[in-house]
Formats: structure tokens, C-alpha cells, sequence
């Protein structure tokens, strides 16, 4: 005897067929897109900035312009890739214009995106969440303080997993520019994190 499908068993669209229905005006699909991604772009809006008022804000913006922008979508990238690359660009624009680099909170409210290898808080003794807690502060401002280019780069690789190509198409740039982005990313983080390291 089988079951008979539940809804959530469905295949769903994917978001360039969506965003192909965005394209010829349709809300709904435009709505589904928004409901999928809305968490994401707002978490790496929040990373970049550090602000979650002005994270909000921004993604509102960012999805605005992928609405303004539906006309003209052509999926010669994955999707969330040209979405990355619109956040990235209302971000750079927002920093340049606030001529300000605050405090950029890396820790994760939600555990479903807690970053690979971040231990259950819970098994630790108080001292050790302590010392957990004062390394990842020291981290938080350590990305902060590093250029943007290099600082997309390390989010994007280390909090949104992408692989070096799609962060090179965010970026605008070449595949090996990437990793030296990251290569000197990773040398200044680690003489910034001397003491904790």
C-alpha cells in the first residue's frame, strides 16, 4: 500500500523558473522568492553591516530591485548568486554612503545557520562559554575591520558555504583573485587573532 503525496512532497519550482514567472509580472512567484530567500539576504545584510534595523531595510531594498529588475533577468547564473550579487551592491552602496564600518555580529540567532564546527554552547562548562564567547567577539571585529572585498569573501565562504566560482561572480572578479582575497582575509584574521589563537 502507498501513501498518497502530501503537499510539502510536491516538487517546487526552482528560483529561475520562478524568477522567469517574476519576469512576466507574476506577484505570487515573486512572493515565493521573497519567502525563500528573505532570511538569507537579511543574515548576510546583518553580517556586512551589522545592524539588523538597516539588514532589513536593505534586503527590502534588495528585493525591490530584483522586482525593478525581473524584466531584464536572464539566468545565465544560479540565482542565488545574482541575488548575492544585487545584496552585495545596495550594501557597498550603503556603506559607502554612511562612510561608516561598524561592529558586524557573526553569531547566528537561528541554529539552523550556526557556522560548521561551532560546538553545542550547552556542553560547556561556563569558563569555556566564556572563552568561546570573547573569541567569537574578537572574530566579529576582526572581519569587521578588514576591507570589503576581502570581508564579502569571507562571509560568503565561511557563513554562506559558496564555492570560490559563485563568489568570484558576486564579486565581480576572477576565480583566483578570490582566493587571494581570502588568502590575505585569512593572513590579517589570524595576526588580528594572535592572542585568542
Amino acid at each position: 500500500m502507498t501513501d498518497a503525496p502530501r503537499p510539502d512532497d510536491e516538487v517546487q519550482p526552482d528560483d529561475i523558473a520562478l524568477m522567469l514567472d517574476v519576469k512576466q509580472g507574476d506577484e505570487q512567484a515573486f512572493e515565493t522568492l521573497v519567502l525563500r530567500h528573505q532570511s538569507r539576504i537579511v543574515g548576510t545584510v546583518a553580517k556586512m553591516l551589522g545592524s539588523e534595523a538597516d539588514a532589513e531595510d536593505i534586503a527590502q531594498q534588495v528585493f525591490v530591485r530584483v522586482w525593478q529588475s525581473a524584466p531584464r533577468y536572464n539566468p545565465s547564473a544560479k540565482f542565488t548568486t545574482w541575488l548575492l550579487t544585487i545584496t552585495r551592491n545596495l550594501v557597498f552602496n550603503e556603506m559607502r554612503r554612511n562612510r561608516r564600518a561598524r561592529f558586524v555580529p557573526l553569531e547566528p540567532d537561528d541554529p539552523e545557520r550556526t557556522p560548521r564546527g561551532h560546538a553545542d554552547a550547552s556542553a560547556r562548562s561556563a569558563s569555556e562559554e566564556m572563552s568561546e564567547t570573547e573569541l567569537q567577539q574578537a572574530i566579529d571585529r576582526a572581519i569587521a575591520s578588514l576591507p570589503e572585498a576581502q570581508r564579502t569573501a569571507v562571509i560568503l565562504r565561511r557563513y554562506e558555504d559558496m564555492p570560490y566560482e559563485e563568489i568570484a561572480k558576486v564579486l565581480r572578479t576572477t576565480v583566483p583573485a578570490v582566493k587571494s582575497l581570502l588568502f590575505r582575509a585569512r593572513g590579517d584574521l589570524k595576526d588580528r587573532l594572535k592572542g585568542f589563537l
